[in-house]
């Protein structure tokens, strides 16, 4: 490149840095999802153009052409990405890996059970909850309670009975849905 041919590239790329660089940086971070990446990508298309600025067609073109550049080096960056978070995954993944809907599955399941023993009477409830959840001696459900360690064992035995009954009408729902 001669050298008025060279001012006339960093004056025209000056500019375009000048009017568009916080625009191209927020087209790229809303692709990339990262400031400082979307900034080297915004910087590396401009050294790019001023590369080929000789080369241009037509330098009216030069900020459709800077953003395309950004937008192509956003999607490389979000390919290179992938391929990384893809290999990284591999590393690191089970031999079994849970599916996909698992949580919600979970989620669903714990509604559904908290649902059925809600449908228990209150005492019933209150022997299983302490029982199970805080893994309470029949000895400590009584004195929590204020009953005797007689009716702790009926309310537990007539209330898992009726939870068991809830359970196996839910796992049958769940095997349909």
């Amino acid at each position: 490149m001669t050298e008025p041919a060279r001012r006339s590239a960093d004056e025209a790329v000056e500019r375009l840095y000048l009017d568009h660089w916080e625009q191209m940086v927020r087209v790229s971070f809303l692709m990339v999802r990262d400031l400082g990446q979307a900034e080297e990508i915004v910087q590396d298309a401009l050294v790019a153009l001023h590369q080929r600025w000789d080369r241009l067609e037509d330098h009216a073109h030069a900020v459709a052409y800077l953003r395309q550049a950004v937008m192509n080096r956003s999607r490389s960056a979000l390919r290179h990405r992938s391929v990384v978070q893809r290999f990284l995954d591999r590393q690191a993944a089970p031999a079994t890996a849970p599916a996909a809907d698992a949580p919600l599955l979970v989620a669903d399941r714990r509604r559904r059970v908290l649902d059925a023993l809600h449908q228990l009477p209150r005492r019933q409830r209150e022997v299983l909850v302490l029982r199970h959840y805080l893994e309470l001696s029949e000895a400590e459900i009584a004195e929590t309670l204020g009953i005797s360690k007689g009716a702790v064992k009926s309310h537990a035995s007539r209330g898992s009975a009726a939870l068991r009954g809830v359970l196996v009408t839910i796992g049958a729902d769940l095997r349909e849905d």
